[in-house]
């Protein structure tokens, strides 16, 4: 990790060893842009600011790198165009604001694309998308048509559909989870910070930015403190778990601020501007992994005991019937659930052979056992070693 100031970027190295931004192999990009990268201090949509970025994003793809977009805003836009003189804050009226705001948002974006000879295409997804593996890969074929097509995917939650039980939350964590549908080797937040800090710049004028992250580590997490967006979602603790999910896929992300001139182009060729997060240090899960681990929403959790976990963690053995103490939550064959020791902390994340019903029948009993009790064994495991992904750093109880 390297700290540097605004005037001499690099000041100080604190681990890691020195940190090359060599971004030439950069193919496939996700850029995604915050509410305040595209509103003034009001919070009303800025058409100069959209165009400085649209400007970037050509000038990027002549290199012939491929771009998704990722844009917050509809729901500003729609407060704007009803001249409204605050933000509403009830789920229905927040709805009917993104409906208005993001056709205009997008006729905004077609406008600005077109001065460059680029075409763009919307796509509005919820995490239920994620899900649905069949949704998913329809979604991921429906992408990568529109890349051959040489138009810029434009993708932002379905704000107007969605609610607490399938919202993504915020766009930062959705840039992070379409890295596999586009291969990305990079994501980058644009915002209205310049970065990741060692403290809080708002309440420490000494904070030095943090220029290069080498693995998202419980230190970096705690830096992570409420520096959050004025007009967006998302604060530094969404940006620093989203680089975690990018890492994990083997996917670089960084964090810029949208204000500052050029600040993509520079970015892309290696000047050390926000703060960049190497790709090369994640643990590099497949495609399949990463869903299980990240892209779907667990429905329920099991609980193991210790000779389970020790079993888990030391050698990422399938889950047996043996080990489960409980279940909690609703869930069918085939969905992903949290698998937990007994004081609650994450171990790993599955796709289950059983239904929560008819695990609640045969846990703590033998492999042998199942037939007897269901009428039937489809399998002997309750996870398959194969579908199931351990959190990175877990211990066991040795």
């Amino acid at each position: 990790m390297l700290l540097c100031d605004y005037k001499t970027c690099i000041i100080k190295e604190i681990a890691g060893g020195k940190v090359m931004r060599d971004l030439s192999k950069v193919k496939s990009l996700i850029i995604k842009i915050g509410s305040s990268s595209l509103c003034d201090d009001e919070g009303n949509i800025n058409k100069e600011k959209i165009l400085n970025l649209i400007w970037q994003i050509a000038q990027i793809k002549r290199k012939g790198i491929k771009i998704t977009l990722v844009s917050s805003g509809a729901i500003n836009a729609g407060v704007h165009i009803m001249n409204l003189t605050e933000r509403p804050q009830t789920i229905p009226e927040k709805q009917a604001l993104a409906a208005i705001g993001q056709a205009s948002l997008m006729q905004i974006y077609e406008d600005l694309f077109s001065l460059f000879d680029l075409k763009c295409a919307q796509i509005l997804l919820n995490h239920d998308d994620f899900d649905d593996r069949k949704r998913l890969m329809n979604f991921n074929h429906a992408l990568q048509a529109l890349i051959k097509y040489d138009a810029v995917p434009i993708i932002n939650e379905n704000d107007t559909l969605a609610v607490d039980e399938i919202k993504v939350g915020d766009n930062d964590t959705l840039a992070s989870l379409i890295v596999p549908a586009v291969d990305a080797d990079m994501v980058i937040l644009v915002s209205d910070i310049d970065g990741l800090y060692d403290d809080n710049p708002h309440t420490n004028k000494d904070a030095k930015l943090i220029c290069d992250v080498n693995g998202i580590t419980s230190e970096i997490e705690n830096m992570a403190k409420d520096a959050s967006s004025k007009v967006g979602t998302g604060g530094m603790v969404t940006k620093i778990k989203a680089a975690k999910v990018c890492n994990d896929y083997g996917c670089a992300m960084a964090i810029v601020n949208g204000s500052k001139e050029n600040v993509l182009v520079d970015l892309l060729n290696g000047q050390d501007v926000g703060t960049y997060f190497n790709g090369d240090v994640g643990r590099k899960l497949s495609a399949r992994e990463h869903w299980i681990m990240y892209r779907s929403m667990p429905k329920g959790k099991i609980i193991v005991d210790t000779g389970a976990k020790n079993a888990l963690v030391n050698n990422h053995s399938s889950l047996l019937p043996k080990g489960i103490i409980d279940v909690t939550g609703n869930f069918l064959i085939s969905q992903i659930v949290d698998i937990v020791d007994e004081e609650d902390n994450l171990l790993a994340r599955g796709m289950v052979n059983y239904s929560s019903d008819e695990i609640k029948l045969i846990k703590g009993l033998n492999t042998s056992e199942i037939e007897s009790i269901l009428n039937y064994k489809d399998y002997d495991e309750i996870v398959h070693a194969n579908n199931l992904v351990l959190v990175e750093g877990v211990k066991n109880n040795d």
